[in-house]
């Protein structure tokens, strides 16, 4: 049996293209914006609510709310975010193989029963700025601090909430930098470590 595959990513390394092929080539299911329409009908938030606020966090609002005490007692719709994406995250993992993107799915799964494969990915920001301007087009935003602001918020919010480093290799299976490597490589390799961990069993 297939891990399930857990893809961190940097903003524009093309992270959730590189998970999508996987799932594909794999015949697993992707889960990605699954998680975040099953979390927004659990707990009646919108769907872009969730999405900004189930991965993202101001280092400020991290430091504030940094307290375990301040968190048990006053949970934050942030934590009632986080808390039931968690339980979404399990209850897919609990399905069987399938790639999640994001959403420190990596440290949810940590400790279960479930056999993984954390993969982190990364690029330069020469990549990075050409695949969002490619994806996403422009903004009034200078492409330079839509990168800056993303990572930060996606690094606050997995420390926050992990008490991990975001990127760290000690906290992942695989690291691959997208942009060097082309993603159809990055997709090789996680596809090719997964049959080896299936063939294994």
């Amino acid at each position: 049996m297939y891990p399930i595959i857990t893809i961190s990513r940097e903003f524009g390394s093309g992270g959730h293209s590189i998970g999508e092929a996987v799932a594909k080539e794999l015949n697993i299911p992707l889960y990605d914006s699954v998680i975040v329409d099953k979390t927004a009908e659990e707990i009646g938030f919108t769907r872009e609510t969730v999405s900004q606020d189930g991965e993202y966090i101001s280092p400020s609002q991290a430091w504030y709310s940094s307290r375990i005490a301040y968190r048990a007692n006053f949970p934050s719709p942030q934590d009632r975010i986080f808390d039931t994406q968690r339980e979404v995250i399990l209850s897919l993992a609990a399905k069987g193989p399938c790639v999640i993107v994001g959403r420190c799915a990596d440290y949810i799964l940590d400790n279960t029963p479930y056999t993984t494969l954390n993969v982190f990915i990364h690029a330069d920001k020469e990549y990075r700025k050409a695949h969002v301007l490619e994806r996403y087009g422009e903004s009034d935003v200078p492409i330079e601090k839509r990168l800056k602001k993303k990572d930060k918020g996606r690094r606050a919010y997995y420390r926050y909430y992990t008490d991990r480093e975001w990127g760290d290799s000690a906290n992942y299976h695989i690291n691959l930098d997208s942009g060097y490597l082309g993603e159809m490589v990055c997709v090789d390799i996680i596809t090719s470590v997964a049959r080896r961990m299936d063939s294994q069993k």
